[in-house]
């Protein structure tokens, strides 16, 4: 038995962030039932989906790497009849999942209020740029929008090139997994209250997050940290070389992998405590 047998969650979620999230809680065992327009369903099934190298059944890579262990149901939330559809399933779940723009559930009459009317126990979980409220909620955003706010773009690349996207969607993914571990709290919290809640995950505070000491860094020194490739900023060796037949990396971060380093290349002429700084 998976942890979360026996929740039902209503994935209303496209793109990368939303469908990350509910993928992880559908691993653990959760009941996902993806809600996707009628029609073409959700954008992302049709992306690589010709592409006879990276598709499946009709359905690209894309869709595929985000969207497993999950049931669909086509329902237009823009008319009564599928609002009504939807309704009847909230009475029956456990968490309602959205990246919607800041304000769209409230419209569709499917946020927190609305669905908490239908069923108290109901976990709403939103996942926007910058969060339900404050002066940049009506703003859109995507990965690369909340790696360059974020801070995590100005951290990555070489020293003397331009701040670089890391390769993943990290700006997505992290906020994702933020709104999976908001999700499985009010689930517990939930447990002792008898009551449900409204979870509001912002991408930019998710990557915010992800600075940890070069955030504290800058405020006990003031000096803005720099990029530095792949290497470290204390730690030496610590890189990626280029050799004859490929890449080297090393991450020597203590004195005893210092030494065997040296006694591997060998240079164990240079394990000296100088050269232990």
């Amino acid at each position: 038995m998976r942890a979360l047998e026996g929740l039902r969650l209503l994935d209303l979620t496209h793109i990368v962030s939303g469908p990350y999230a509910s993928m992880i809680l559908a691993d653990l065992g959760t009941e996902t039932i993806k809600i996707e327009p009628p029609g073409h369903g959700e954008a992302t099934r049709r992306l690589l989906a010709n592409d006879p190298d990276n598709s499946w059944q009709g359905m690209g890579a894309y869709f595929l790497a985000l969207n497993r262990n999950k049931k669909s149901v086509a329902l237009d939330l823009k008319q009564a009849e599928g609002l009504a559809l939807f309704y009847e399933l909230v009475k029956t779940a456990d968490i309602v999942l959205d990246n919607f723009s800041s304000g769209v559930t409230g419209r569709l009459k499917i946020d927190y209020p609305h669905l908490a009317a239908i069923n108290p126990r109901i976990i709403t979980c939103s996942i926007s740029g910058f969060g339900n409220d404050g002066p940049d909620a009506d703003r859109p955003a995507y990965d690369i929008v909340a790696q360059a706010l974020g801070g995590t773009m100005s951290l990555t690349g070489e020293a003397d090139g331009p701040p670089s996207r890391i390769g993943v969607p990290i700006g997505d993914q992290a906020a994702g997994m933020m709104a999976a571990i908001g999700i499985l709290s009010a689930v517990l919290a939930r447990a002792q209250t008898g009551q449900g809640q409204h979870v509001d995950i912002a991408m930019l505070d998710t990557q915010i997050s992800l600075l940890t000491y070069m955030a504290t860094m800058h405020f006990l020194s003031g000096q803005v940290p720099q990029r530095t490739g792949s290497a470290h900023f204390v730690h030496i060796p610590y890189d990626i070389f280029r050799c004859r037949d490929g890449y080297l990396i090393l991450a020597v971060v203590t004195d005893q992998f210092w030494a065997n380093l040296m006694a591997a290349l060998p240079l164990r002429e240079l394990d000296t405590e100088e050269n232990r700084v």
